[in-house]
């Protein structure tokens, strides 16, 4: 039996776009929105994991202290480590008086979720400083290690201090912070990273001062594609962060 001149025409003119009719976008909700997690990488495709955490104070006659930490996850890593640099640097002016600065409430800060960057001076001639970068690259191999530094067990606290004022670094079950506590009641800034959020907080009481908070995040991606035995290479690696609080 032949199939109907009306019904091939019907079929074909079915399967051909339609110009008269335009896309329209669909709006999300919120609530879709919070479940979106971006982008998927599988984790053979990762050969290098690292963390670079910086944070410095110098007051108004250029003494600095401060201190980075850095971390580089690979897959000859045995366990993830943190290692500290002290910043200690001397300075050549006069420092100044007694800050007098007053900044009140702020107590929700402890509790927020995600990337917080605070600044609030009560002071003249200031400059705060809060970043976080993401690097991405890629390469046929994991680049070099060459850690630096103290290394910063679970647990414990490395301190220092000068004329600009006193330093901690603390690695807990909630993860690594830095505390600075500038001399002549002048301010404080906290950088901490823990529990999957980032908090960067300055609060600043006298003038002159130069404060500075820094994280980057970088990865490295293979440039080909890992065969089906090695997409779990560095997951064991990444692992052992969630002893550290992330």
């Amino acid at each position: 039996m032949k199939t109907p001149i009306w019904l091939a025409v019907v079929c074909l003119t079915a399967s051909l776009p339609t110009q008269a009719q335009t896309f329209k976008p669909i709006e999300l909700k919120d609530q879709e929105l919070a479940t979106l997690r971006g982008r998927y990488v599988m984790p053979g495709r990762i050969i290098s994991f690292g963390i670079v955490m910086t944070s410095t104070w110098q007051n108004a006659n250029g003494e600095m202290i401060g201190a980075t930490s850095s971390m580089q996850i690979q897959q000859s890593t045995i366990k993830p480590q943190f290692y500290v640099s002290i910043i200690n640097e001397k300075g050549n002016g006069s420092a100044h008086s007694q800050g007098t600065g007053t900044v009140t409430g702020g107590s929700g800060l402890n509790s927020t979720e995600g990337v917080t960057q605070v600044v609030r001076a009560a002071g003249d001639h200031n400059t705060a400083y809060n970043n976080v970068e993401i690097n991405v690259t890629k390469a046929s191999q994991a680049p070099a290690t060459q850690q630096q530094g103290q290394a910063l067990a679970a647990g414990s606290t490395l301190a220092s201090a000068n004329g600009a004022g006193s330093l901690s670094v603390s690695s807990t079950g909630t993860g690594v912070q830095f505390n600075i506590v500038a001399s002549n009641n002048q301010g404080s800034t906290v950088q901490r990273l823990a529990q999957g959020g980032l908090m960067q907080n300055t609060t600043l009481l006298g003038g002159d001062n130069q404060v500075s908070n820094l994280t980057s995040f970088n990865v490295v991606l293979r440039d080909n594609v890992s065969t089906a035995g090695s997409l779990n290479g560095n997951l064991d690696q990444l692992k052992g962060l969630r002893t550290q609080g992330f």
